[in-house]
């Protein structure tokens, strides 16, 4: 009935369209680039939504002056990627969401090669991209993310030379500067978690879809160039190493199965303070720490959502921790983690 009804309005847009969501902030000359490499695709989106999270630089402005195309939503404060990214969503009409970063460059079939994996992968709704360095030649910004078994996440692959050729795969969580998931899960989902402002946002989301029985993909042939927390001062900025540090804590309490929970506790515990300690060699602990405490803090709020997460939750703490890598030089190596598809079944509860 509901095939038949979209067939039959002219409005509703034809199945396998898409709709862009960029999110800018302070971007700069960067979104113009941004923008222009999403209009040139091989495959045209339906539309290009630039959501505006009221910058002072005048780049979103400038941006859809420079560039045809571009429908500019104002969110009239500044409300992190997590809100501005779901503001954009509640104003899509494509049956596809791809969310690219201001500061990532969409080589001219990006778009295409996505559609095409997930046509490869009908059973998978959500999938990641190869990001590569702009700027650093043959270098990985990340291909796919990677959950460890102690809770910390990373991009797999960053900074390490870009592979090659990789087949299409599993990763344990899409990265947010350059994915496309389908729009009905991520609104049955209920879109990015918006107290997480930015940073761990995709991954928290990621492990919500896994949490209800699904899976992210990573098309290895689907590139884009990212300069990285371009507007927020690097990712080594004050900044990016609060909300890092802060969020990481979030998504592993919010997120963790009961059994794995306990398990893994004290590996968390353990693999943050090593963390710290290499941070603290490099001039970086104080922001990290303010982070974990601002989460913990917050520790009501987050068992809260923890309680909401796991209600809806129809998988095993196994099927979780199979999901991820065991591995601890993995983590410490940021290697890149791709598993072959898997066929998915029905699920499981409990544990």
């Amino acid at each position: 009935m509901a095939r038949d009804a979209r067939k039959n309005n002219p409005d509703t847009p034809t199945e396998g369209s898409v709709s862009v969501i960029v999110v800018a902030w302070q971007s700069g000359d960067d979104l113009a680039r941004c923008l222009s490499a999403l209009t040139a695709q091989t495959r045209p989106p339906l539309e290009i939504l630039l959501v505006d999270n009221a910058s002072t630089d005048g780049s979103p402005q400038a941006a859809v002056r420079t560039v045809a195309g571009i429908t500019l939503v104002s969110a009239g404060a500044n409300l992190g990627f997590a809100a501005g990214v779901n503001l954009g969503a509640r104003r899509a009409r494509g049956d596809w969401l791809a969310l690219v970063n201001p500061d990532a460059f969409a080589a001219p079939d990006w778009l295409e090669c996505l559609l095409a994996g997930a046509a490869r992968h009908p059973d998978v709704q959500c999938f990641g991209c190869r990001q590569t360095m702009a700027g650093a030649e043959g270098r990985l910004d990340g291909l796919g993310d990677v959950m460890s078994l102690p809770g910390i996440p990373y991009r797999g692959g960053y900074g390490l030379a870009d592979p090659g050729p990789v087949d299409d795969g599993e990763c344990f969580s899409a990265c947010g500067g350059a994915m496309l998931i389908r729009r009905n899960l991520f609104e049955a989902l209920g879109g990015f978690d918006e107290d997480l402002f930015m940073y761990c946002e995709d991954v928290d989301l990621g492990y919500r879809i896994r949490l209800a029985g699904g899976a992210c993909g990573v098309i290895p042939d689907a590139v884009v160039a990212h300069v990285g927390s371009a507007s927020t001062g690097g990712a080594g900025s004050d900044f990016a190493s609060f909300h890092g540090a802060r969020n990481r804590i979030r998504v592993f309490i919010k997120n963790t199965p009961p059994v794995l929970f306990w398990l893994t506790l004290p590996l968390h515990v353990i693999a943050t303070l090593v963390l710290f300690l290499r941070l603290s060699g490099q001039g970086r602990l104080a922001p990290n720490l303010k982070g974990a405490w601002a989460a913990l803090a917050d520790l009501p709020a987050a068992l809260a959502a923890r309680r909401r997460t796991q209600a809806t939750r129809t998988v095993t703490s196994w099927e979780i921790a199979r999901a991820m890598t065991w591995n601890p030089l993995d983590l410490l190596g940021r290697r890149v983690v791709i598993r072959r598809p898997q066929q998915r079944g029905g699920s499981a509860s409990a544990g």
